[in-house]
């Protein structure tokens, strides 16, 4: 490979572990057919949010052997056999690339906070003496890009992106300047986290981001829905191998789909509520659009950010409205999925890839009304054969982090 910056960005393998399934296949099956996996939770027994959207059947032992699975949190465990996934799927392999030429962006958010929680109680039940010596390289967010780069054999650039639930597409769009730039030839980019544990739901529970509806956990999760009242925790991780395309295309490979715009902005509006007008996502979607050299009229698919929150859902509506008017098909796949946090923007990235693959837009579920407020074209009901030949997907974070997506058709 030369380092030459020239040439689009394609998505050669996607890695996905999330509660729709392990693996390309399963996770389109699932998020197609618009069944939630939002399910009663053993581990949140007792609490006042009891359910969730756990990674299905995800065998840490089995998967990374229990040496190493012991000493990793579940988020890094979580990306590492991702990573591993997209390896393989884009036939590539550690043991020929250039290590040097390959780099790694994760995005996270929480870090490891299954691992502070229970250290935390051992030290508060007068066990100081038991707290592991493995808490703070557990714990910590940076650690999933080191792993990630451990176990790959990468000796290129490592980052990790925390713009909260923005941080997937934030790495995604990171990495494709690192290769525009001639800074890599090969990068592993996406999101992960896992952090559904008995503190972290309490907290979004207390500030109103969750939804209520224990009696009912499959309907809990209705972006763009009148009656929705938030979200649920999901986890999950995503990792996309992207390449320039001529360097694909010499070894005999096609990609799923090119990246080709990426756009950010800040709200500086306030910590957890989005610009009600929209006006951040909207400046980050209109930079998006000019970076990949498209015009708002061209976007035929939206897989929008749609957390089942009130206020996420309107402004987002709003802004996707005021740039791309009512066209383009947009989705939700956290009807499916849940909110899978930092995780989010990457594997909806991915799901947008294979909606342009496959010519499919996925439903958003449980939307049986949609919000009258709400004045795009929201696919509900089951998925929408449609040619796609540019599509976009959009994320939003606490802080005021947007980013926003473009992909067209390989």
């Amino acid at each position: 490979m030369s380092g030459s910056s020239t040439g689009a960005v394609t998505i050669t393998g996607i890695g996905l572990l999330t509660p729709a399934g392990s693996g390309v296949e399963g996770n389109w099956k699932r998020v197609t057919s618009g069944i939630s996996a939002a399910a009663k939770d053993p581990e949140l027994i007792g609490m006042e949010t009891d359910f969730s959207c756990r990674v299905p059947g995800f065998d840490a032992n089995g998967l990374l052997g229990r040496r190493t699975a012991w000493k990793l949190d579940r988020f890094v465990q979580l990306a590492v056999v991702a990573a591993r996934q997209a390896v393989a799927d884009a036939g590539l392999s550690s043991e020929t690339w250039d290590s040097a030429r390959v780099g790694v962006v994760i995005g996270n958010s929480l870090g490891g906070t299954a691992t502070f929680e229970k250290q935390h109680r051992t030290y508060f039940d007068g066990a100081p003496d038991d707290v592991s010596p493995l808490m703070i390289p557990m714990g910590m967010v940076n650690m999933v890009a080191g792993y990630v780069a451990m176990d790959q054999r990468i000796h290129g650039p490592s980052l990790v992106t925390a713009t909260a639930c923005a941080s997937g597409a934030s790495a995604v769009g990171t990495a494709r300047q690192w290769l525009e730039a001639g800074l890599c030839d090969v990068v592993l980019a996406g999101g992960t986290e896992s952090a559904i544990t008995p503190a972290t739901l309490t907290g979004l529970s207390r500030m109103g981001a969750l939804s209520a509806r224990k009696d009912d956990p499959g309907a809990a999760s209705r972006p763009f829905a009148a009656d929705r009242d938030g979200f649920v925790a999901g986890e999950g991780a995503a990792v996309l191998v992207l390449e320039r395309e001529q360097d694909a295309t010499a070894r005999g490979t096609r990609g799923y789909a090119r990246i080709t715009g990426f756009g950010a902005s800040s709200d500086a509006h306030h910590a957890t509520a989005p610009d009600p007008q929209g006006a951040g996502l909207a400046r980050a979607l209109r930079t998006a659009l000019a970076d990949a050299g498209v015009a708002p009229s061209d976007v035929d698919h939206v897989n929008a950010h749609g957390t089942s929150t009130p206020m996420n859902d309107l402004t987002e509506a709003r802004a996707l409205r005021q740039v791309l008017g009512g066209r383009p098909a947009v989705t939700s796949t956290k009807g499916v999925t849940g909110h899978t946090l930092a995780a989010a923007g990457a594997v909806e990235a991915a799901y947008t890839a294979l909606a342009l693959r496959h010519g499919e837009v996925p439903p958003t579920a449980n939307v049986t009304e949609l919000d009258p407020e709400i004045d795009v074209d929201v696919v509900t009901g089951t998925a929408r054969q449609a040619p796609l030949e540019v599509a976009v997907s959009t994320s939003l974070g606490f802080g005021g982090h947007n980013a926003a997506l473009v992909l067209t058709r390989a």
